[in-house]
């Protein structure tokens, strides 16, 4: 066996210090790649100065500054509108009611992006049918209510109520959802899928 003797390699060099440019290169490549809001991408660009502050053993005295370009950075491009909480907070809302979240569930993830509470609350859907359709959503996927058995006992009543129920329906919702018939249901959820 011929083995090749290799020489041991140099570390890598230490990140380069962020600063203006660097910070805002590396937003905007986040923000190609990845819709998000204020909060999201403050918190990319402070991992960015984190790594960089544990490679080079930065003083905390050196960060401070460096978090502040990046609150900066960030409000500049929220600014410029290349970050829009709004936007964000809508589209989301849309594509996780129509995949079959409740009202509740969409609100705890914008919440945990950082979404603010005003522009949460007016991202949401307003009317109940759209809450009833995911609702109908799980049930399809759980194979309960109108899309299971046709005449379940009480305890399978009772499960399905509570599976509606932890995935953030109210129970006026999930009773609703549960009676509806087979054809209603799928009709609800096509509509719900156009709008």
């Amino acid at each position: 066996m011929n083995a090749r003797r290799q020489a041991p390699h140099a570390p890598p060099p230490p990140p380069a210090m962020p600063d203006r440019t660097n910070l805002h290169d590396a937003a905007l490549r986040h923000l190609a790649r990845y819709a998000t809001t204020q909060a999201g991408l403050l918190r990319v660009l402070s991992r960015r100065i984190d790594r960089w502050a544990r490679a080079t053993q930065a003083e905390p005295e050196a960060i401070a500054p460096l978090l502040a370009l990046a609150r900066a950075e960030v409000a500049a491009l929220a600014a410029s509108g290349l970050v829009d909480d709004a936007a964000f907070a809508a589209s989301r809302a849309r594509s996780l009611t129509r995949a079959g979240r409740s009202r509740r569930a969409v609100t705890a993830h914008l919440a945990q992006r950082g979404v603010d509470q005003e522009i949460l609350e007016a991202a949401l859907p307003e009317d109940s049918e759209a809450e009833l359709a995911a609702a109908l959503l799980v049930a399809r996927k759980r194979r309960i209510g109108p899309f299971g058995p046709p005449e379940p006992d009480m305890a399978a009543r009772h499960k399905a109520l509570g599976t509606l129920a932890r995935a953030g329906f109210s129970q006026e919702t999930a009773r609703r959802a549960l009676a509806m018939d087979h054809a209603e249901a799928e009709d609800r959820i096509i509509r719900l899928r156009r709008d």
